[in-house]
């Protein structure tokens, strides 16, 4: 262990104890735009960008044990977006697979994560889309942080799906569109969301220095308070994630202007 990881482990425990001691306010639910993989394998030298992917992927298990330790109850981490499904094959199916691996393994018995898989997932190869349903199929109940899993989303697409839902739901009861109208407001298309009864995440994090949300959690982040952290996601560390709360607990939320 060099010193700079000394300096950075004295550091990290300075942080967490201080948080501890100031009893901080957690946020509830936490979204994170996991950015950056393909940069920080081009700037490590990496032939393949999907060493990029891979390496991002296995950094989401130390993301969910820092979530347990802060008492995050609900993270939503954004893998996919319906952007990048426009990919070519040879790029979009090894993600594809590594997307499907880290649902798996998350999703292990010996894991005590809640897994909901989000986005359109009509977008996916059919397969994959199984594949992934299937694997979170067997996590709910677990006492850990739940974890909406967000592949093929986009803000948009989302919003228009749930008016879209609920524009079916009321059609299959027999009412005409002025009747439909009359329902159209906030509370009604919320209830058709993705994120169907789950509180808008407080804090959004996205790594690699991108200031923009680039449509993650468009309808629900409308209060969220936004870290941005200069690090790609592969290169995200305990005491980044620790500054992200110390950011959000010193933050005055205004639910308004």
């Amino acid at each position: 262990m060099g010193l700079r990881d000394v300096a950075y482990g004295v550091y990290e425990r300075r942080l967490a104890r201080g948080l501890a001691k100031q009893r901080a306010p957690v946020p509830r639910h936490v979204g994170v735009i996991l950015d950056g993989n393909r940069r920080w394998a081009k700037a490590t030298g990496q032939s393949d960008v999907n060493n990029g992917h891979q390496r991002g992927a296995d950094k989401i298990v130390d993301l969910l044990g820092w979530c347990d330790d802060a008492g995050v109850e609900l993270m939503t981490l954004w893998l996919l977006s319906t952007d990048n499904l426009a990919r070519p094959e040879a790029e979009l199916a090894p993600l594809l697979r590594i997307i499907e691996g880290v649902v798996s393994d998350l999703a292990a018995p010996d894991n005590k994560w809640t897994l909901n898989i989000v986005g359109a997932l009509d977008l996916l190869p059919a397969d994959c889309a199984a594949r992934l349903k299937e694997s979170a199929a067997g996590t709910a109940g677990r006492p850990g942080v739940e974890v909406n899993v967000a592949v093929g989303y986009g803000g948009r697409r989302e919003i228009a799906d749930a008016v879209r839902a609920m524009l079916h739901a009321h059609a299959a009861q027999g009412a005409s569109i002025e009747e439909v109208a009359e329902f159209l407001d906030v509370e009604h298309i919320s209830e058709h969301l993705y994120t169907r009864g789950q509180p808008d995440p407080d804090l959004v994090i996205r790594t690699s220095g991108e200031q923009r949300l680039s449509g993650f959690l468009l309808w629900q982040s409308a209060h969220s308070e936004f870290y941005f952290c200069e690090a790609y996601w592969p290169d995200f560390r305990r005491v980044d994630f620790l500054r992200a709360l110390r950011a959000y607990a010193a933050r005055q939320r205004r639910f308004g202007t």
